[in-house]
């Protein structure tokens, strides 16, 4: 088994409080969710309203599957353009 972690900083520039970081991470944890079989959550950054810190996980056999899995969810992060990518590390663990 192979589990692949991914923490990925965002930052957004058009944004001036909390309640507009908020419809911005749901949009792009909804987007995910619906098109990859990950799991997503917002695990850093709650207080700050022009920083998302995003934890995204992926579980398989193949250690090449899981690492295009959590790269291919990065460049569909990016290509939303809601938000700018300013960090991302990626962390594959064999069990």
């Amino acid at each position: 088994m192979v589990i692949g972690a991914m923490s990925i900083e965002l930052f957004i520039y058009e944004n001036d409080s909390l309640k507009g970081k908020r419809r911005i991470v749901k949009s792009i944890i909804g987007k995910v969710k619906s098109r990859f079989n990950v799991a997503i959550a917002e695990v850093e950054y709650n207080d700050k309203w022009q920083r998302i810190g995003l934890g995204i996980s992926a579980v398989g056999n193949d250690r090449g599957y899981v690492d295009s899995v959590l790269a291919t969810v990065m460049t569909f992060i990016e290509s939303l353009y809601l938000a700018e990518i300013i960090d991302s590390r990626i962390e594959i663990i064999n069990v």
